[in-house]
């Protein structure tokens, strides 16, 4: 996380940033406590607070948008294009090893 800014008068956009960047590392946080995670009880409880963190990471980022603060910019084809055939790659690789191939 960035230094603190509690001795610093914050505008509304550095305040909704810092949070943004608070809930972005509980959710990697989360996110790697569900991969070391060995009960069902842990993994679903995690689970939740993912989710939750999630939600309101969306949230922020929403008040981010419609104030204007962040704005959003078109992929580039070709970039799509590439992550579409990674990720067919891999799903074609878990399927295998998923029937035993």
């Amino acid at each position: 996380m960035k230094q603190s800014k509690k001795d610093v008068s914050l505008c509304e956009r550095d305040a909704l940033q810092d949070v943004l960047d608070a809930e972005d590392l509980l959710t990697a946080a989360y996110a790697a406590a569900l991969t070391a995670g060995s009960g069902a009880a842990f993994c679903k409880k995690i689970c939740s607070f993912f989710a939750d963190h999630a939600a309101t990471r969306r949230r922020v980022e929403e008040q981010l948008l419609g104030r204007g603060y962040l704005r959003v910019r078109a992929a580039d084809p070709a970039l799509l294009h590439e992550a579409a055939e990674r990720f067919l790659k891999a799903q074609k690789q878990l399927t295998a090893l998923h029937n035993g191939g």
